[in-house]
């Protein structure tokens, strides 16, 4: 059985766990969980405890790692995802990561890479609401090759960002054209697929970004584009929810244990 942990103890934590209870992770035990709320690691705490399954919510990201996990789940934020990848690695834990605009810095993208090295250890992106890793990388590898982001929010998933104005609940508008480099850094919680699609093709800096806001509109549009000279790749995905990112990383450890990776 593989050592598995958790930081960020919110909604798509609580799929993990719900996964691992249901048996749909049976090479995994949940053994520990970190939240800076400590209301919700318990939570998840008391969940496992009814079906019989020992989970301890830490005090600190230190306490997490004592316990020697094989692999940690970060559900959490960039922020959060920066304080303890490198700790991580070091500790023989490889990391599933939701925040994945943590790896839009080149400095830390190589510092992550050099230390999982190092180390024997791996960061694997999931998916969140995107999709088609796989031919992305193959078409990028291929030479010759751009790469282009569109997603369409509600105006009420814009609120608490720099873009949002009350204008928007009436009126459809890009609010942002950029670089994802550059659409990470504006909206730090809201475009991490648009970095993990850029990791998986042409880079941050070079895939192009464009951000929409539809009065109304409820959950989220993802299309990832890649041309090159013999291919031409569309991945259009529309999720009502974020629910689809915590089942990406079910999805992930599922490939990570699995004889045969889909």
């Amino acid at each position: 059985m593989k050592k598995l942990v958790i930081v960020g103890c919110g909604r798509l934590a609580g799929i993990v766990a719900d996964a691992v209870v249901k048996g749909l992770l049976p090479d995994y035990d949940l053994v520990g969980v970190y939240s800076r709320t400590a209301s919700k690691a318990a939570h998840i705490v008391h969940k496992m405890q009814q079906h019989g399954k020992p989970c301890i919510a830490c005090a600190t990201l230190e306490e997490l790692l004592a316990l020697k996990p094989d692999y940690l789940v970060e559900s959490a934020s960039p922020a959060a995802m920066r304080e303890l990848a490198l700790p991580a690695l070091r500790n023989g834990t490889s990391v599933i990561t939701l925040s994945i605009g943590a790896l839009a810095d080149e400095t830390f993208y190589r510092e992550v890479t050099e230390t999982a090295k190092a180390n024997g250890t791996r960061i694997y992106i999931a998916s969140g609401a995107t999709g088609g890793f796989d031919v992305l990388r193959t078409a990028s590898l291929m030479g010759n090759t751009t790469a282009r982001f569109f997603n369409e929010k509600g105006p009420n998933g814009l609120k608490g960002t720099p873009v949002y104005d009350d204008s928007l609940q009436t009126e459809q508008r890009t609010v942002f054209s950029g670089s994802a480099a550059e659409a990470i850094r504006l909206f730090p919680t809201k475009v991490n697929v648009t970095v993990a699609a850029s990791r998986a093709s042409v880079g941050p800096e070079n895939m192009q970004v464009s951000i929409q806001s539809t009065p109304g509109f409820v959950g989220d549009t993802q299309r990832v584009e890649i041309k090159n000279d013999q291919v031409h790749a569309v991945v259009d995905i529309y999720s009502a929810t974020s629910d689809i990112a915590g089942w990406s990383v079910v999805s992930t450890l599922i490939n990570i244990t699995s004889p045969i990776v889909f």
